[in-house]
């Protein structure tokens, strides 16, 4: 086989095992996605149920499961979780699976940070390993954590973190 070949070779695996890639990943981001645009509508539903019920708090709120950014965390209230999540990790698609799937408490939210790319995050704080959570105030600071990693599930978090 000469070098041409050979390259024109590796260049089609290359581009296969990229689009695998990109095919298995993908329905997981749409149930988050989906999943998002559902807890949306409800929480736009509460919302306005709450204009005509001012005693409603944001306890009172569905949870959410949302992708982190900064300006989202300034403007959420109630109780917020940050989840280390890498989507190499089987743990952290168990654990989101399990969050889609169950649900979470009213007025907690959940911010899926990405393990690989959020490093001053995680070093700010002291995260070590995907599928951390950790619970923040309303100033982001550190009020506790928990690794979820032996037990991907989200009732386990609840009972370590929220109770």
């Amino acid at each position: 086989m000469n070098k041409t070949t050979l390259s024109i070779i590796i260049g089609i695996i290359v581009i296969i095992g990229g689009a695998l890639t990109y095919t298995l990943l993908r329905p997981a981001e749409e149930l988050v996605t989906q999943e998002a645009s559902r807890t949306s509508s409800e929480a736009a539903n509460s919302e306005d149920a709450a204009q005509t019920d001012a005693a409603t708090t944001s306890s009172n709120q569905p949870g959410i499961y949302k992708d982190y950014s900064k300006t989202a965390v300034e403007n959420t209230s109630g109780t917020k979780l940050f989840f280390f999540h890498a989507p190499w990790c089987s743990q952290c698609r168990a654990m989101e699976e399990s969050i889609i799937k169950d649900g979470l408490p009213n007025g907690v939210t959940v911010f899926k940070v990405d393990y690989d790319s959020n490093q001053a995050l995680r070093q700010q704080y002291g995260v070590t390993i995907q599928t951390t959570f950790v619970n923040i105030d309303d100033d982001g600071t550190k009020i506790a954590s928990y690794v979820a990693y032996e037990e991907p599930v989200f009732s386990k978090v609840e009972t370590e973190l929220l109770q």
